[in-house]
């Protein structure tokens, strides 16, 4: 077999489609906090700490609708321990992080007089590559803690965090 044709196996396999879903809704949740913070950052010259906040904030809303409705298709009312909680917390890390590397971005470009091109560019690179890093942690805790197919699985899961 083929490395393509295993590659296109695996792609039509459940967790595949999962997958797959996944980074589709990251494209749409990145591209909407890239531009809010583009747009807090370059157009209204907010701080690289306020628009990342404001980004962060406003990208995490379609993640989890997205993610939870499509990707692991799950429907009905959100369990506040079992989903809500990890889910926010989880983006709350990405906020810092995000937070934390623009303005160490904008504070070194700043601190040696690097031309405003270069500081957007560098600002908005850090942003961005910040959620890359989490990218492939965060399905991993989505696939095996928050959106858990197996009911008994997520229950003990719960039981543990609410302990």
């Amino acid at each position: 077999m083929s490395s393509l044709s295993a590659f296109v196996d695996r792609a039509r396999s459940p967790g595949g489609k999962k997958a797959i879903k996944y980074t589709l809704v990251s494209v749409i949740s990145v591209a909407v906090s890239q531009v809010v913070f583009a747009g807090a950052y370059n157009v209204l010259e907010w701080t690289a700490k306020s628009a990342s906040v404001l980004a962060t904030s406003v990208g995490a809303v379609p993640s989890y609708v997205l993610n939870r409705r499509w990707a692991w298709g799950k429907t009905g009312k959100s369990h506040l321990w079992k989903e809500i909680v990890p889910f926010w917390a989880i983006a709350f890390l990405g906020l810092v992080f995000s937070t934390w590397s623009s303005d160490f971005a904008e504070t070194y470009v700043r601190d040696h007089d690097y031309s405003l091109a270069v500081e957007r560019l560098a600002v908005q690179g850090a942003y961005f590559g910040a959620f890359a890093i989490l990218w492939v942690g965060k399905f991993i805790v989505f696939n095996k803690l928050i959106f858990v197919q197996d009911p008994d699985l997520q229950a003990a899961l719960a039981d543990e965090l609410v302990a």
